[in-house]
């Protein structure tokens, strides 16, 4: 598929994905752009970013040193669809009128929908990663990957637990997310929540009488990188967690906010970029796979300042990369 590419050319303005316009049919990883944040309960513009993110993604050299090959052509980001647009419309406008019950309802119908898109990828051995649009977007991808591959443990990036429920009356709110997979998807065995530091006591209580649930508190790793433990021992660490197939859900405000500073729901603290990448390069490192992925949260700012949107074009790269790679 990449025969004959010229990789130190720019990419072509008018290309997709990375700068390439590779069918969804005939990419091994089919990303979905899901522009959906009715639910959102601080800043908004998350669900501008799949129709945004292909621009940013031609900025981007493809060599990815981890892998030590060229990602890019095996990837395709599957046309937006019109009817999602307009949906996540109707819903944004119910709730500023405060109506949860049509807003609820239009959850349940991207869900299903979703759902349906992503197992039809996945009944053709196509790879699916989720970009958002808020945390709640992934849901029904999540749903189809656990009933096409069965059990899988959630390596989750995030400021918060997202395990509220029915946070300001949304049923599938982004702070309930984690709430939701672990109440109706029981193939998720495991959930590892990493830079975890703005959560309810509720949560928290949540988090610890749950067997399933490994927290890794953004506390706990600072407080052991400062006493002078390496990141490496504290990613074996994570890693031992996890079951041997993996779903990556990456909300972006689990990093520090000078990476992603528009986020929704920005919060001091949080993982350094490359700390982030280097515990997904353990993860493939161990021999776990991962199956799949979703990248969220991430605010698309005015066309002059990119900055945004730069990192969370190379956070994509850098999951498809690591989902795409064989087992």
């Amino acid at each position: 598929m990449s025969g004959g590419v010229d990789w130190d050319a720019p990419a072509d303005p008018s290309a997709g994905l990375f700068g390439f316009d590779t069918p969804p049919e005939e990419a091994a990883l089919v990303i979905l752009g899901v522009p959906w944040e009715p639910t959102v309960s601080y800043g908004r513009g998350a669900a501008e970013t799949p129709a945004r993110i292909v621009a940013a993604s031609h900025q981007l050299d493809l060599y990815d040193a981890r892998l030590g090959r060229n990602v890019g052509p095996e990837v395709a980001l599957a046309p937006l669809r019109e009817d999602w647009l307009a949906l996540n419309q109707g819903a944004c406008l119910a709730a500023s009128q405060g109506d949860t019950t049509a807003v609820n309802e239009a959850s349940a119908r991207l869900n299903a929908s979703l759902a349906e898109d992503a197992a039809i990828h996945l009944a053709a051995g196509r790879g699916v990663g989720v970009l958002g649009g808020d945390h709640s977007a992934p849901f029904g991808a999540i749903q189809a990957l656990a009933a096409a591959q069965g059990p899988f443990g959630i390596l989750q990036f995030d400021a918060h637990h997202d395990l509220r429920s029915a946070y300001e009356g949304y049923q599938d709110s982004h702070a309930s997310i984690m709430h939701n997979v672990l109440e109706r998807v029981p193939e998720v065995s495991v959930l590892v929540p990493v830079g975890v530091r703005d959560y309810s006591i509720n949560e928290r209580e949540r988090a610890a009488k749950d067997d399933r649930i490994h927290t890794f508190y953004d506390r706990e790793i600072k407080r052991a990188t400062f006493a002078g433990r390496n990141w490496d021992d504290q990613c074996a660490e994570i890693v031992a967690a996890l079951p041997e197939r993996v779903y990556v859900s990456f909300d972006v405000d689990g990093l520090d906010p000078r990476f992603c500073p528009r986020t929704g729901t920005p919060v001091p603290g949080g993982l350094d970029f490359a700390q982030s990448l280097q515990l997904l390069e353990f993860v493939v490192a161990s021999g776990r796979r991962i199956l799949g992925f979703d990248l969220c949260e991430v605010v698309a700012g005015p066309a002059d300042e990119g900055w945004d949107l730069d990192v969370g074009a190379r956070l994509l790269h850098a999951l498809a990369g690591l989902c795409s790679t064989p087992a």
